[in-house]
């Protein structure tokens, strides 16, 4: 720690990794309605957020809990197919609100992938989002609609049963087959564009 009359403290939230003022800062400035997309281990958060003097203003959100309650969403809620159709949802959402474009405020981006698939689900629901393309990862596509975790799934069954057990036990709680989890994303995805 430094001990001279010239060192300053960070702020708790610097410190700790959580916000990066400089470019919120940025963010702020631009007077802009943002996209706040943000991933825990289980669960993903999207809101579409005003800012205001007396603090953020939330005009929509959307949570990839509620994936498993209203749109029969049987998987983890915070693998990457989860985060896509949370960013659809919350694309919806902002369409049926009126807005129309956003800057995505992504933070200090720990979980890439699923940051990436949230927001490509934002811009696929028809919302302008200014990202190009090659911000994505090639492999992004493939993998949105879970055919990576299901190709997984029925490789550990064959090869290596223990470790199929133990990777997806949380399945396996459930009564689910990983093999399954893109007809579940096909069928989630409807409801979601019916019921949205």
């Amino acid at each position: 720690m430094g001990r001279t009359p010239r060192y300053r403290k960070p702020f708790r939230r610097r410190a700790e990794g959580k916000t990066n003022y400089y470019k919120r800062l940025k963010l702020l400035k631009s007077r802009k309605l943002r996209l706040v997309i943000r991933a825990s281990n289980n669960h993903i958060r999207i809101q579409a957020v005003q800012s205001v003097l007396k603090g953020d203003k939330i005009l929509i959100s959307a949570s990839s809990q509620e994936l498993s309650k209203t749109f029969d969403w049987k998987g983890n809620t915070g693998n990457i197919p989860a985060a896509y159709l949370t960013g659809y949802l919350a694309g919806l959402r902002a369409k049926k609100a009126k807005i129309t474009d956003l800057i995505p405020d992504l933070g200090m981006i720990y979980h890439r992938n699923r940051v990436l698939a949230a927001l490509k689900g934002v811009i696929d629901a028809g919302i302008q989002v200014p990202v190009s393309e090659e911000f994505f990862p090639e492999s992004l596509p493939e993998r949105i609609n879970g055919s990576h975790i299901a190709n997984y799934g029925k490789y550990l069954m064959t090869e290596n049963p223990e470790k199929y057990k133990k990777v997806f036990s949380g399945y396996i709680k459930k009564k689910l087959n990983p093999a399954n989890i893109t007809q579940d994303f096909t069928n989630a995805l409807k409801k979601i564009e019916n019921n949205a």
